[in-house]
C-alpha cells in the first residue's frame, strides 16, 4: 500500500478525457468543482442562516468576483512569479494565449494572492453597483470560500503542480524519480478544511460583520506559512529573502491587512457602543 502510495503518480493519468482533439485535465475539472462549490456553500450558509441575501444576487456577485478572481490570479501570476515580466505587460494579451508556436497547450500559472486582489476590486465594484453591505458580503465570502479552496488544491495534486520539498518520509510520493511532501494535500486540508471548520463554527458568534473576512485573512496567511515549509519554491524565483518563498512573503502582508482591518472594525464597534452609551445617559438625565 506504502508503495502504492509513494508511486500514485504512475498510476494516474493527469488528462480526464479528450473530447475533439483538446485535453480536459483533472486541474480543470477540480478548478470548476472548487467554483462551483463555493458558490453553493455560499447559497447553502444563507440559506441555513436565513440571511437577506438573494439567491439571484449571489449568482450575481458570483459572476463579477469570478471574473475578478481569474484576471487577477492570471495577472498576479506574472507580477509576483515571472522574473523579466516586461513582454507580457506589452503584449498583456499573451498572458492569456493558450496558443505556443500554433499548438494548444492551455493556461498554466495562477497567483492565489492575485486573485485576492482581482476578487477584492471586482467586489468593491459590484457593491458600489448594487448598494449592498460590503462586510456581511465577505463574511458569507469568508466561510464558503475555503469549501471550495480544497478542490483547487486538490487539483494542483492531480496536475502535479506545485510540488512538495524533497522528503524520506514514508508520506512522501515520487515525481519525476524524486520523493516529495505532497504539499498540495497539506494545503487543501489546513487552507481549506480546517479554515472552513474553524469559520463555520465560530460565524454565530461574531462580534461583528467584518469579522469573519478578517479572520479569514489571517488564518490563511498562517496555515499558508506554514504549508510553504513543505512546499518546493517556484523553481525561476527560489527564497526571495532568507529563507522565505514568495508565497510566504505575500501571506504575511495579507495576515498584516487581517489584523488591521480586524481592529479598525472591533475599534469602531467600540466607539459607535460608547456613542451610544453617552447618548442614552443623557437621555436619562
Amino acid at each position: 500500500m506504502i508503495d502504492f502510495w509513494h508511486h500514485i503518480y504512475a498510476h494516474f493519468n493527469p488528462i480526464a478525457f479528450e473530447i475533439f482533439g483538446l485535453k480536459v485535465h483533472w486541474y480543470g475539472i477540480m478548478y470548476i468543482l472548487a467554483l462551483l462549490s463555493a458558490l453553493y456553500a455560499a447559497k447553502w450558509i444563507v440559506k441555513k442562516d436565513k440571511l437577506s441575501i438573494s439567491e439571484t444576487l449571489l449568482d450575481n456577485y458570483f459572476i463579477w468576483v469570478e471574473i475578478g478572481v481569474i484576471l487577477g490570479a492570471r495577472i498576479g501570476y506574472f507580477i509576483f512569479y515571472v522574473p523579466n515580466n516586461l513582454y507580457y505587460f506589452t503584449h498583456p494579451w499573451q498572458m492569456f494565449n493558450p496558443f505556443v508556436n500554433g499548438k494548444f497547450v492551455g493556461i498554466a500559472g495562477m497567483s492565489y494572492h492575485g486573485a485576492v486582489i482581482g476578487f477584492a476590486i471586482a467586489t468593491f465594484l459590484f457593491v458600489k453597483k448594487y448598494k449592498v453591505d460590503m462586510w456581511k458580503l465577505l463574511d458569507i465570502v469568508a466561510v464558503a470560500v475555503p469549501a471550495g479552496y480544497v478542490f483547487g488544491r486538490i487539483g494542483n495534486f492531480l496536475n502535479q503542480r506545485l510540488v512538495g520539498r524533497v522528503t524520506e518520509s514514508d508520506i512522501g510520493i515520487y515525481v519525476n524519480g524524486v520523493l516529495r511532501y505532497p504539499s498540495q494535500l497539506f494545503e487543501a486540508f489546513f487552507e481549506g478544511v480546517f479554515i472552513f471548520i474553524i469559520l463555520f463554527l465560530y460565524r454565530k458568534k461574531k462580534k461583528f460583520d467584518g469579522e469573519l473576512i478578517a479572520l479569514y485573512m489571517i488564518l490563511y496567511g498562517m496555515a499558508r506559512s506554514f504549508c510553504e515549509m513543505f512546499r518546493e519554491p517556484d523553481p525561476q524565483l527560489g527564497f526571495i529573502f532568507m529563507h522565505f518563498t514568495m508565497g510566504e512573503l505575500l501571506s504575511f502582508v495579507m495576515i498584516l491587512a487581517g489584523i488591521i482591518i480586524y481592529f479598525i472594525k472591533l475599534s469602531n464597534i467600540s466607539k459607535k457602543k460608547l456613542y451610544n452609551n453617552k447618548k442614552n445617559s443623557k437621555d436619562k438625565n
